[in-house]
């Protein structure tokens, strides 16, 4: 990923439950994410939320059955997380997937010197 510059925010919203035969769906996508050398991703635990099955996934008495809301954020540059999304065509617990355009002013050591 170029520095600094325009770059895309790629959201996928999951839950904690969701799987791929017996791994969670967040780590399989993380680890897709890191195979296709995106620039990086972060796993974000929500404490409530719905999608378009209006079921809730929030914090039940007792912990019992929780199954808290989950985002994982992906960015990088436009044609690489394009080229990202078909890995993605075999999950079904997949919810919703939005690209919003970002600006990377840093990325590890690599900054835009703009003030703080």
């Amino acid at each position: 990923m170029k520095v600094p510059g325009q770059a895309i925010l790629l959201r996928i919203y999951t839950d904690e439950h969701a799987l791929l035969g017996d791994r969670p769906l967040t780590d399989v996508i993380v680890q897709r994410a890191r195979d296709a050398r995106l620039a990086g991703a972060t796993v974000l635990r929500g404490s409530k939320g719905f999608g378009q099955a209006a079921r809730l996934h929030d914090h039940r008495p007792f912990g019992l059955n929780d199954n808290f809301p989950v985002v994982i954020e992906i960015v990088d540059e436009e044609p690489q997380l394009r080229a990202f999304l078909p890995t993605l065509d075999d999950l079904k617990d997949i919810g919703l997937v939005t690209f919003e355009r970002v600006e990377v002013l840093r990325y590890g050591g690599h900054h835009t010197g703009a003030p703080a």
